[in-house]
C-alpha cells in the first residue's frame, strides 16, 4: 500500500510543493486527490533531499493547501500501445478525443523512451518519397533520418505536413508505412484542419494523431512529443513498420519548455530559454533511426517556425546541430504564389548522398542533384548582377540563367497541393529544365548522361508554360 501525503507546502501555477516525502524519483506519476473526490494527475520534475516538486497536468486551480491527498504511484508516465492505435485521434497526453473509447493495450510504454546504445544503429539507407520535386530530388528523406523543416509565422508548413502524410510511401510494396503526426499548441480551426484533412483522403486509417491545443495546459505540449515517439518505436521495432513521425510546431514545445522552467525558477539561457534547451531537444530528435534487428524504422520531420524568419534564433540553431540537414521555406517565393515555397540553396538532406542512385532511386539522381544546385545558385547571380546594372546589359549566358530560374521556380518548385509527383517525373522535370542551359555550362554531369538526357528541343515548351 502507498504512502498518501496531506496538504501542500506550496502551489506556484502548475507545480505544487510537498515536504517529508521519501524514496521519491524523478519523473514519477503522482495521483492528487481533491476536496470533491476529483482525481488530478502529474510527475516528479524536482527533488530536493525529502522536498518534491509535481508539475500537474491539469493545472492546479482549485487545489487545497491543507486537504489535498497526494500519492506516488511509484512508475514513470506511461502510454497504452497496440497495432490498434492506427487510426486513432488522441490528445496531448495520449488520451483518446475521438469517441471511440480506450485504447486496447497490450503493454504499456514509458514516454521517455529506452536510451539506445550507438553500436546497435544500423546506417540509413533507402529513401522515402514524398511526391513532392524539391524535398525528393534536393533534399530527399532518408528512411531513419531526421530532417527537419524551418518556415516562418503564416506560412503553408501545415498544408506541407498534410501533403507529406497525404501521399509519403517507402519504396518496396511488402513493406508496412505509417506515419505519427503529433501538433503542440495548435489552434481549433488548424487542428479541425488537420483531421478533417486526413479523413477526407483517406489516410487518417494509417496515421496515430496527438493533439495537443493552444489551450490545453503547457505541460501537456511537452509530453505531446514523447508520447508520438514511444508510439512510433513500438509500431517500427514491435510491427516492423517504417514510421514517419511529424512534429509540429517544436516553437510551441520549445516556449512550453521556457515557461515551465521559468515557474520552476530555474536561471534562462539564450532568450529565456533554459540552459538544457539542446540537450533536451537532443533527446527527442535521436529517437529517430534504424535498430540492428528490427526491420523497422523512426523517420522523424520536425517543423518549425522561426520567430521573425531568425535562422539564428536558438530553436532553429540548436535544432541544426543535432539533425541531418533542414528544408527552408522562403518567404518571398511564398509571397510569390510558390507552393511548396522550399528555399533550394540553404536546404540540404545530409544523408542523401548515401540513399540515393542505383537500386534506390536512379543513377543519375546524384549528378542532376548536384547540376540543379549548382545551375540555381548561378540564376541566384545573374539576379543580383540585373538588379545592379538591369537585364538588358547581362550576357546572353546570364540571360539563360534568368529564363531558366523563372521555369525552375514555376515548373519544378510549384507544383500544387494535390500534384503528387514519382521519382521518375521529378527527375525527367530536372533534366527537362537543365536542358534550357547551354551544354557547355553543365560542367557537374559527364557527356554520357548528357547525350541521354540533355535535349534542348523538348525544353523550350517549358518556355511556352507548358511542363
Amino acid at each position: 500500500m502507498s504512502v498518501q501525503y496531506i496538504g501542500l507546502r506550496e502551489i506556484n501555477g502548475p507545480l505544487v510543493v510537498l515536504d517529508h516525502v521519501k524514496n521519491a524519483s524523478y519523473e514519477e506519476m503522482v495521483e492528487l486527490r481533491l476536496d470533491d473526490g476529483t482525481v488530478r494527475t502529474g510527475r516528479v520534475v524536482q527533488i530536493s533531499g525529502e522536498q518534491v516538486i509535481v508539475q500537474v497536468f491539469e493545472g492546479t486551480r482549485g487545489l487545497s493547501l491543507v486537504n489535498t491527498r497526494t500519492r506516488l504511484l511509484g512508475r514513470p508516465m506511461e502510454v497504452p500501445l497496440s497495432k490498434e492505435i492506427l487510426g486513432r485521434v488522441l490528445n496531448g497526453a495520449g488520451r483518446p478525443i475521438d469517441g471511440l473509447g480506450e485504447v486496447f493495450a497490450e503493454k504499456y510504454g514509458d514516454i521517455n523512451g529506452k536510451p539506445l546504445n550507438p553500436v546497435s544503429r544500423t546506417y540509413p539507407r533507402n529513401y522515402i518519397r514524398t511526391g513532392i520535386s524539391s524535398i525528393d530530388a534536393l533534399a530527399t528523406l532518408i528512411r531513419g533520418q531526421k530532417l527537419p523543416i524551418f518556415s516562418g509565422s503564416g506560412m503553408q508548413h501545415n498544408k506541407l505536413a498534410v501533403q507529406i502524410v497525404r501521399q509519403a510511401q517507402v519504396t518496396g510494396t511488402d513493406e508496412q508505412f505509417c506515419v505519427v503526426f503529433a501538433a503542440m499548441g495548435v489552434k481549433n480551426d488548424v487542428a479541425d484542419y488537420f483531421r478533417s484533412s486526413f479523413e477526407s483522403s483517406g489516410v487518417l486509417g494509417n496515421v496515430v494523431m496527438f493533439l495537443n491545443l493552444s489551450n490545453d495546459p503547457i505541460i501537456e505540449r511537452i509530453l505531446t512529443p514523447r508520447c508520438a515517439l514511444t508510439v512510433a518505436e513500438y509500431l517500427a521495432y514491435e510491427h516492423n513498420m517504417h514510421v514517419l513521425v511529424i512534429l509540429t510546431d517544436m516553437t510551441s514545445y520549445a516556449e512550453a519548455l521556457r515557461e515551465f522552467s521559468s515557474s520552476k525558477g530555474e536561471i534562462p539561457g539564450r532568450k529565456g530559454y533554459p540552459g538544457y534547451l539542446y540537450s533536451d531537444l537532443a533527446s527527442l530528435y535521436e529517437r529517430a533511426g534504424v535498430v540492428k534487428g528490427s526491420t523497422g524504422s523512426v523517420t522523424q520531420i520536425p517543423i518549425l517556425t522561426m520567430p521573425n524568419d531568425d535562422i539564428t534564433h536558438p530553436v532553429p540553431d540548436l535544432t541544426g546541430y543535432i539533425t541531418e540537414g533542414q528544408i527552408v521555406l522562403d518567404r518571398s517565393l511564398d509571397q510569390n504564389g510558390i507552393y511548396p515555397p522550399v528555399s533550394v540553396l540553404p536546404s540540404l538532406s545530409r544523408l542523401m548522398k548515401d540513399g540515393i542512385g542505383e537500386g534506390y532511386t536512379r543513377a543519375d539522381h546524384s549528378a542532376l542533384s548536384n547540376q540543379l544546385f549548382a545551375s540555381y545558385a548561378k540564376v541566384q547571380d545573374a539576379r543580383s548582377l540585373a538588379s545592379v546594372i538591369g537585364e538588358e546589359e547581362l550576357s546572353p549566358t546570364d540571360k539563360q540563367y534568368l529564363a531558366f530560374g523563372s521555369a525552375f521556380e514555376k515548373h519544378f518548385l510549384d507544383q500544387g497541393f494535390h500534384v503528387d509527383r514519382t521519382i521518375d517525373q521529378t527527375l525527367d522535370l530536372g533534366w527537362k529544365l537543365l536542358s534550357l542551359l547551354p551544354r557547355e555550362t553543365l560542367d557537374r554531369v559527364d557527356d554520357q548522361l548528357l547525350d541521354r538526357f540533355y535535349k534542348p528541343e523538348e525544353a523550350k515548351s517549358l518556355l511556352d508554360g507548358k511542363a
